[in-house]
């Protein structure tokens, strides 16, 4: 009989086979993440009367650096564990490891190249796509979940999941908590409160956009994710990268919270356009949103 409040699942990593090719859902949630990414991403651009075509043109170069951000993060965490005895595994498929961390900075660092090249507002097109990353982050999470990965300690709550023998931490295995022992789901409360973020920063960008400064969404996504991960992180065991005995993903996180406070600090010291301000210079340089959107669709209206 299973203890009250464990959720028996134990879902598969792999969706489906194409030849030889394994497609997993942990791929799956990251490519759906991403076409929702756009879609809002482009919705937003078109309300602040940016070009949304730059969305579609620099998506991919900022993916793989994203990408390739998130490996090199999740190698260096996860290396004495899984890859210091056998390093080939490092650089060999499948390349099912990926670290949020490593992937938001890989990810920062193409959007600051392709601004740069384009001669467009860094500041502004990170607020933009601030909803965006939170809705992406909220539905890569469950890949998380076939992979039976983020994970925290045993619990009786009604939403404990099973994980398997061989997907868990030595501190928790078999021998210690029996098979049916249920397990917090971390990936299910990030994915929620990224949801949670996502719709905060939407209302904040609606409805406060005159006292906000370009790139106080950008911070707020630094304070909201840096918050939710430190406390998550604690969570957790099985750690490899540490400082001074604290976990690096912590570290990173309090540093973002205050990372957030601090340029939100410095960015309303003196006197500057709102945001608002600058949707409204941008409306009249273009009457007509650009890729033809509708009119009516800027949604920002004078103080």
């Amino acid at each position: 009989m299973l203890p009250f409040g464990l959720i028996d699942i134990l879902p598969p990593s792999t969706a489906f086979h194409i030849g030889p090719v394994s497609i997993d859902f942990y791929g799956i949630g990251y490519a759906l993440a991403l076409v929702v990414g756009v879609l809002v991403a482009s919705r937003q651009a078109r309300l602040r009367r940016e070009d949304p075509d730059h969305i579609g043109n620099g998506i991919i170069f900022v993916f793989v650096l994203g990408l390739i951000g998130a490996r090199v993060y999740h190698l260096i965490d996860q290396w004495n564990t899984l890859y210091a005895s056998d390093p080939i595994k490092a650089i060999l498929p499948p390349y099912t490891g990926l670290a949020i961390y490593g992937g938001i900075i890989g990810g920062l660092v193409g959007v600051v190249i392709y601004t740069r090249r384009h001669h467009l507002s860094f500041l502004r097109w990170a607020d933009i796509a601030v909803p965006a990353v939170f809705l992406g982050q909220a539905i890569a999470r469950w890949g998380n979940f076939f992979n039976q990965e983020l994970y925290g300690p045993p619990t009786n709550l009604p939403w404990g999941i099973a994980i398997d023998c061989s997907r868990r931490v030595a501190e928790y295995s078999c021998s210690l908590y029996p098979p049916n022992t249920g397990f917090q789901p971390l990936f299910f409360y990030e994915s929620v409160l990224d949801l949670a973020g996502a719709l905060v920063a939407l209302w904040i960008s609606r409805h406060i956009a005159d006292r906000l400064r370009d790139g106080d969404l950008f911070s707020f996504w630094f304070i909201w994710y840096g918050a939710v991960r430190a406390w998550l992180e604690t969570f957790r065991l099985g750690y490899d990268w540490t400082f001074f005995g604290v976990p690096v993903a912590i570290i990173v996180g309090i540093a973002g919270i205050l990372f957030g406070v601090v340029t939100i600090a410095i960015r309303h010291r003196g006197s500057g356009p709102s945001t608002a301000d600058l949707d409204r210079l941008r409306e009249d340089e273009h009457p007509s949103p650009p890729s033809g959107v509708a009119t009516g669709a800027h949604e920002h209206t004078p103080a």
